[in-house]
């Protein structure tokens, strides 16, 4: 449906995923869980919380973000302390970020600062496999020396 040239979604239709419909501006500061089926861009400061949403989260240069994000991919060009659950995660030039980061793909951008873990996953892979533990074979680790003296014939 159009207005005017301008498209207007009815109450039951849903926006398309990459709309960003949802904005936390340069003066504003946010706790609390935000939830949205459209992209969220951060210009400003979340203290706490969640973000989650099917889409995209934008972080600008201006935006200081301390919380869990769950996306589809996330973009950060600003400070970022936390968690982000996401399909893809870019680190673009000038971005601080700090914490862990569960991914499928990555891009590190030259310039980008990361400080944390990053846990690379497939959409397809699968639980890890429990290996039987031997208990009666000795202990040792690789390369790591024995106790006892080997015997020479």
């Amino acid at each position: 449906m159009y207005n005017r040239g301008k498209q207007v979604f009815r109450r039951n239709e849903r926006p398309q995923p990459d709309a960003i419909e949802v904005i936390i501006g340069p003066r504003a500061t946010y706790n609390g869980a935000l939830r949205s089926d459209s992209s969220i861009r951060i210009d400003g400061v979340v203290e706490s919380g969640l973000l989650e949403t099917l889409a995209n989260v934008i972080l600008t240069e201006a935006a200081r973000v301390n919380c869990e994000i769950r996306a589809r991919n996330v973009s950060i060009r600003g400070y970022f302390d936390g968690v982000i659950r996401a399909d893809r995660v870019e680190l673009l030039a000038g971005c601080y970020v700090r914490g862990a980061l569960h991914v499928n793909s990555f891009l590190l951008d030259e310039g980008a600062t990361l400080e944390g873990e990053l846990h690379m996953r497939s959409e397809n892979a699968e639980e890890p496999l429990d290996l039987p533990v031997d208990t009666e074979a000795p202990a040792v680790l690789p390369g790591a020396q024995s106790q006892e003296e080997p015997e020479f014939s």
